[in-house]
């Protein structure tokens, strides 16, 4: 799980997940700008991974069929596409966490067969993963709104995790169950 950090925050009406730019092949940095958050759904769902690119675009894309599949049941899709991504012989090799939401609900993905909603409106994944949910755990109870919250926190992680740097990418969903 190196090389990232994604940060989901949850918080009055509004969901957010940030992710960092950097992007290390072991201890040198290749990209300082990647984008590892993204829509999905026709914007109905926004994602954001940690892992391997490839592997996690090939997930994307696996969701985005599971969504369809299943349009507007967005846990049922996970728990598609995990059950895939645990017992398909390529897919089991793919190595990559993915955080997921839409309005209702916030997910997050693993090869493991995971499927988790967070006890609170925040989960992060990825190398810098533990800095920024400590760090958002800390503020989710201030006067921040959900997009101020992961800016800060991603600030606090890229201050702190070497695969973790300042170059934000953010999407957000409004209309969201608050926590």
């Amino acid at each position: 799980m190196h090389a990232t950090t994604i940060l989901m925050v949850r918080k009055g009406g509004r969901v957010v997940i940030g992710g960092d730019g950097q992007v290390s092949l072991g201890q040198t940095i290749v990209k300082g700008n990647a984008r590892k958050v993204r829509r999905l759904a026709k914007g109905a769902v926004i994602g954001g991974f940690a892992g391997a690119t490839a592997d996690a675009f090939t997930l994307f894309e696996r969701l985005e069929a599971k969504l369809e599949q299943y349009p507007g049941q967005l846990t049922r899709a996970c728990v598609e596409l995990t059950k895939d991504w645990r017992t398909d012989r390529y897919l089991r090799r793919l190595e990559a966490m993915m955080l997921v939401a839409d309005k209702e609900v916030s997910l997050l993905l693993s090869g493991a067969g995971d499927v988790l909603e967070p006890e609170t409106g925040v989960m992060a994944i990825g190398s810098g993963g533990n800095f920024a949910l400590a760090a958002a755990r800390a503020l989710e109870d201030s006067e921040h709104d959900a997009e101020t919250i992961v800016r800060k926190a991603m600030k606090i992680a890229a201050d702190i995790c070497v695969y973790t740097n300042g170059s934000l990418v953010l999407e957000s969903l409004d209309g969201a169950s608050a926590t």
